[in-house]
């Protein structure tokens, strides 16, 4: 069906990036899965053709882009081509926009230009050993002396935390007077920080090429001018963005998942079983038909979400629904797209295997499928 959620502008930066990706991504994707991490100067590639500072202002290098459509087609373009851009696209859509939205005169100047050439990357580490979802049960704590924080704690599970230079670290810096969510403050911390190590680089079942740490703060002195945002004030920060966040997980869902029927199609056409092609059989048509349904509810699902979110009205509660039936398509559609491969979908070389992997784990961050059933109960009043 027609998308109107587009313009001609936004068209022609993807036919930019979609050759990009053919060029200069989807071609290393072996070596940098084998390498576990995307190289750094992929970050200033991409800086080149304008992902990086699309939404900083043009003061700083950017391209002060207003509205989220030209991320979300890097982020389509990034699913279509079941490729991987490492931490860039959390950098880009989950952390920058705390950046954008709290950070004070003198750390724009700092940091923006940066952010927009792309020898900066950021991340956002949140998630710690024991607290996984509950987030106002951070242990890492600061604690104030003079113009520093002095920063202990650890965290886990962190996206792009290996080629960061600035992490923002989600920790608490008073008790909140009883209230679990109040205390907690985003610090700066930067690469090369006394006291700040990065531990390995996770070897997970997917997302081979997108590098995910373990980082420790063992008395780091950050300096109060790496506040960012109002002390105590985090958990709101966080809060607010979290739309965003969970769109942009819905959006490269359903791109993979668009991915997955493509392979699956050129597949079924061209391989044999029994001196027929597997696309003639019936249950390949059943199947292949069910799958390009649930891309069109989904498709529709996020285009509106998309625009709500632009326009100011997307919703947590709505957020959650988009992600949550996203991601579970997502899931539901790769996996039939797998089987309709037999033996060969499930070999490493084939694209629907990474796919499959791949996938996995959009039903857990930014929020698990659990997580969002309870948001979106709890907007019915239950």
């Amino acid at each position: 069906m027609r998308r109107d959620v587009y313009t001609e502008d936004h068209e022609a930066f993807r036919e930019v990036v979609r050759d990009f990706f053919a060029k200069e991504v989807v071609p290393n994707i072996p070596a940098w899965e084998a390498a576990g991490i995307v190289p750094r100067d992929l970050f200033r590639a991409t800086a080149r053709i304008g992902v990086n500072g699309l939404q900083i202002p043009e003061q700083y290098g950017g391209g002060g882009v207003e509205g989220f459509r030209f991320n979300a087609v890097v982020l389509e373009e990034t699913g279509y081509a079941a490729a991987t851009l490492g931490g860039l696209q959390v950098h880009l859509n989950t952390v920058l926009p705390y950046f954008l939205e709290y950070a004070t005169e003198e750390q724009r100047r700092r940091w923006f230009p940066g952010f927009a050439d792309g020898s900066l990357i950021a991340s956002i580490a949140m998630t710690e050993p024991g607290t996984g979802s509950d987030l106002a049960g951070v242990a890492t704590r600061a604690v104030r002396e003079g113009d520093t924080y002095v920063l202990n704690g650890a965290k886990t599970f962190i996206t792009g935390g290996i080629n960061a230079d600035l992490v923002i670290v989600v920790a608490r810096t008073s008790d909140g007077a009883g209230d679990r969510r109040a205390g907690l403050s985003l610090l700066v911390v930067e690469d090369g920080m006394p006291g700040f190590s990065k531990g390995r680089n996770l070897d997970k079942m997917g997302l081979k090429a997108q590098d995910t740490a373990e980082l420790a703060f063992d008395g780091v002195r950050v300096p109060a001018a790496n506040l960012l945002g109002a002390e105590g004030g985090a958990f709101g920060l966080l809060t607010a963005n979290l739309p965003q966040e969970r769109l942009t997980i819905a959006l490269n869902a359903q791109a993979t998942a668009t991915a997955a029927l493509d392979l699956a199609v050129s597949y079924v056409k061209e391989r044999t079983v029994f001196g027929r092609r597997v696309a003639d059989f019936q249950n390949t048509k059943f199947v292949l038909a069910e799958c390009a349904t649930e891309i069109e509810a989904g498709q529709a699902l996020a285009d509106r979400a998309l625009d709500a979110l632009d326009a100011g009205t997307l919703t947590v509660a709505d957020a959650a629904k988009t992600k949550l039936f996203c991601t579970e398509m997502q899931a539901r559609v790769i996996d039939r797209c797998l089987q309709l491969h037999g033996g060969y979908g499930y070999m490493r070389e084939y694209e629907i295997s990474r796919l499959y992997t791949d996938a996995r784990v959009s039903r857990i961050f930014g929020g698990t499928s659990e997580v969002m059933k309870s948001v979106v109960s709890k907007s019915l009043g239950l």
